[in-house]
């Protein structure tokens, strides 16, 4: 539901928006989403802590204005982090169209690294030609 792909992430990034997405984990029973907003707002931290304890089914949450990170503990029998997130969004605490997960910052990675070893095997084959008498330098320009 809340998954972009790693094109998308780029692009965001190459647009200067990355700093205002929202991360989420979620596994059962534990939400952790980064707020941009909430990072050194103590403020609005206090007001999504609010927000998210008034929710039937919470068992604890924890926010930090260092990270912007919302951590959230609930009961998977009575609530969904899904349920939680919707929450926050219609509060104008979450923007879902800004959304990176685990694996889009995988691939964002995975991505990155495959362009910074492209580049360093060119550089090497590019030196390795040239390697060698002026000579060879001189033909390479011919």
């Amino acid at each position: 539901m809340f998954r972009l792909s790693a094109v998308q992430i780029l692009q965001k990034g190459s647009e200067g928006d990355q700093s205002m997405s929202y991360y989420v984990h979620t596994v059962p029973g534990r939400l952790r989403i980064k707020i941009p907003t909430v990072k050194n707002n103590p403020y609005r931290a206090l007001e999504v802590e609010g927000l998210v304890k008034s929710i039937k089914g919470i068992y604890s949450t924890a926010v930090s204005t260092v990270t912007g990170s919302v951590v959230v503990n609930y009961d998977a029998r009575v609530l969904h982090s899904e349920s939680i997130l919707d929450f926050l969004s219609n509060k104008g605490f979450f923007d879902p169209s800004k959304v990176v997960t685990d694996d889009v910052v995988m691939e964002k990675a995975a991505f990155k690294t495959g362009r910074i070893v492209g580049k360093a095997l060119l550089g090497l084959a590019v030196e390795k030609a040239f390697q060698g008498s002026a000579l060879s330098l001189l033909t390479a320009f011919i």
